[in-house]
């Protein structure tokens, strides 16, 4: 029962404490010894004892000497401001309470100027915020790594992925595939910091970067397997046969092509198929998305998307083999299109036809054709019609009259097998008139000279002889 009455005794100890100014004059000696003997029991006590600093203190508190407030202090202002953003205080707290902690720290150049935005744009959108944790929590270590003792081993993260630190030959240091450029640079009794001249980035925020960019979700390319239908039989398609690896694709791109807008392509034999020697699908669906971030061409990309088939058929098209240049209207030709001529059955299939080109054309390459052969017609997926190029101010015009186009953008995207042209106009081929034409036959109208006898014949030499023919009007 001891310790109950020193805790009994401890709840006045502050109050005994207080007044520092305590009058012993004319006091009873035994009160004053037993006033001293109470205030060293108070001083005893552990509710008054005085405890050694802690990285962390009960309440959750951070040590001003701490590295994750370095860190926030630090010159490394990019990465401290995204820890604020992705709510990761209170984690690298409990970490640091933990641990003794080693942090790779980006330079603010990888993450201002070097960093792509569409990626980073990613990161500080509100739905991604995993993504951005984990990023970022892929950039502590739960263990103390100094450059004196840099280690050839791999590590596990915060985020549960591993990286991976090496020495080269030349005593550069690396952590996965960025150099440390400032190794040591903030060192704390509770964790370290390196400098290092990149972001590392874990595969699992790099596969969700690249599935929400992916046209999956707007289905821009049939899931494979589907059974198809030949439209010409009305049967299930057989698999084509075996071809050699790189052999030339064996029908013209025109019977490759789907018979009708309403119905299922019709892939012809070749390289693609299913040993996918070309990946037309992914190749289609990169060149939309180029579309997409390249901007102006978003009108483009939702009609070979969403509101016809082409992007499918095109996707087949380059799996078989087959190459093609696309002219891309941009958005203000695009809106210049009347409903009447997006209304007819097939009408937007017909214009974009229209606008694919069975070659590999460049801007290079056609402003050359042009400059060397003035007009040049190029066949076009909308047969019989062709397209026809000629230069003009420096530049390749589409067309003749009000209905031509020039080159615009040239090159948005060229990968070997699809080349896009961005143009300022919507192309229109010329309506082919058959003019009826009239041969109009000149009749000759023939005067007839009278036919003379023999008698008349001779009468008249025998007076020419004379000099007399020139009065008769008939020997004339």
């Amino acid at each position: 029962m001891a310790p109950v009455g020193l805790q009994a005794l401890a709840k006045p100890c502050n109050a005994l404490l207080i007044p520092m100014d305590f009058n012993i004059y004319g006091l009873n000696p035994k009160l004053f010894f037993t006033f001293l003997f109470i205030v060293q029991i108070c001083l005893a006590l552990p509710e008054n004892s005085v405890k050694p600093s802690t990285a962390t203190s009960s309440g959750g508190q951070i040590n001003s000497n701490s590295v994750l407030v370095a860190l926030l202090d630090s010159h490394y202002t990019e990465l401290a401001e995204l820890v604020e953003k992705a709510l990761l205080l209170q984690t690298l707290e409990d970490a640091v309470g933990k641990h003794n902690i080693t942090i790779f720290a980006p330079k603010n150049e990888a993450l201002e100027r070097d960093l792509d935005p569409e990626f980073k744009r990613f990161l500080l959108e509100p739905g991604n915020l995993r993504s951005l944790q984990t990023l970022l929590l892929f950039h502590v270590i739960p263990n103390r790594i100094s450059s004196s003792h840099w280690p050839n081993s791999t590590h596990v993260t915060l985020s549960s992925d591993r990286v991976h630190t090496s020495s080269h030959s030349s005593g550069q240091q690396v952590v996965d595939l960025a150099r440390v450029i400032q190794p040591d640079s903030i060192t704390r009794p509770d964790g370290i910091i390196h400098g290092i001249e990149r972001l590392l980035i874990p595969r699992s925020v790099q596969e969700d970067f690249n599935r929400r960019r992916s046209l999956t979700s707007i289905a821009a390319v049939l899931p494979e397997g589907a059974p198809e239908v030949d439209p010409r039989t009305h049967r299930l398609k057989k698999p084509a046969p075996p071809v050699p690896v790189g052999a030339p694709p064996v029908l013209p791109i025109y019977d490759a092509m789907a018979p009708g807008p309403s119905l299922a392509p019709a892939p012809a034999p070749g390289p693609g198929g299913p040993h996918h020697h070309f990946d037309g699908e992914a190749q289609v669906k990169d060149f939309i998305q180029t579309l997409l971030h390249y901007g102006g061409y978003n009108e483009l990309a939702d009609i070979l998307v969403n509101l016809t088939s082409l992007a499918t058929e095109m996707g087949k098209l380059v799996s078989e083999g087959y190459v093609l240049t696309v002219l891309a209207p941009n958005d203000e030709a695009m809106a210049k299109l009347t409903t009447d001529q997006l209304s007819e059955p097939g009408a937007p299939e017909q214009i974009m036809y229209y606008h694919l080109i069975p070659e590999y054309q460049t801007e290079e390459s056609m402003y050359n054709a042009v400059r060397r052969f003035g007009k040049v017609r190029y066949d076009t997926l909308r047969l019989p019609h062709k397209v026809v190029a000629q230069e003009a101010d420096g530049s390749v015009k589409f067309g003749s009259g009000d209905g031509s186009a020039y080159l615009f953008d040239p090159d948005i995207y060229t990968d070997g097998r699809i080349s896009v042209q961005g143009i300022d106009g919507v192309l229109f081929p010329l309506e082919e008139e058959v003019k009826s034409e009239v041969k109009t036959l000149q009749k000759v109208k023939v005067v007839s000279k009278p036919r003379r006898g023999k008698l008349l014949e001779v009468a008249c030499r025998m007076l020419g002889a004379f000099g007399q023919d020139s009065h008769f009007s008939t020997c004339h």
